[in-house]
């Protein structure tokens, strides 16, 4: 009896993307995942950057583009036999344009436990505000320099 499987070729396809190559080899990683959200006058980003060395992660802002990237290390392959090798190492790069109602002279960022959080304030000029009405009812007494 033959066995199909109808996902073998898509798991390999999967497989392929996901791992970049073969084991044993620097795998270079597909994606930095992370979550965006509003909090009243901020957002807040925060990226998952497990085993990235801090020294080597770079928070930027340029012309309206926030760059993210960070480094991770691949260990020593010189005597080495892999058995398995499912870690990604190397670069990881992500770009998010700003908007115009973003301070971005006032951006930080912390990492901690492989977990960057970067906190962007909405600019004083986006933040929502109370406009006064003013009303014709009140008067101005107005006085002259003769009596």
């Amino acid at each position: 009896m033959l066995r199909f499987d109808p996902f073998t070729d898509a798991d390999a396809l999967a497989r392929g993307l996901m791992t970049g190559s073969v084991a044993g080899t620097q795998r270079t990683p597909r994606f930095m995942p992370l979550d965006l959200y509003k909090v009243e006058d901020h957002y807040m980003l925060i990226a998952d950057l497990p085993g990235a060395d801090p020294g080597t992660i770079d928070v930027s802002v340029d012309n309206g583009v926030l760059t993210l990237s960070a480094q991770r290390t691949a260990p020593s392959d010189s005597g080495v036999e892999w058995l398995a090798s499912e870690r990604f190492s190397g670069a990881y790069r992500r770009q998010i344009t700003l908007g115009d109602g973003v301070d971005s002279a006032a951006i930080t960022a912390d990492y901690d436990n492989g977990v960057l959080t970067v906190t962007i304030p909405l600019a004083e000029r986006a933040k929502p505000r109370r406009i006064e009405i003013a009303t014709g009812s009140s008067q101005q007494e107005i006085t002259t320099g003769s009596s």
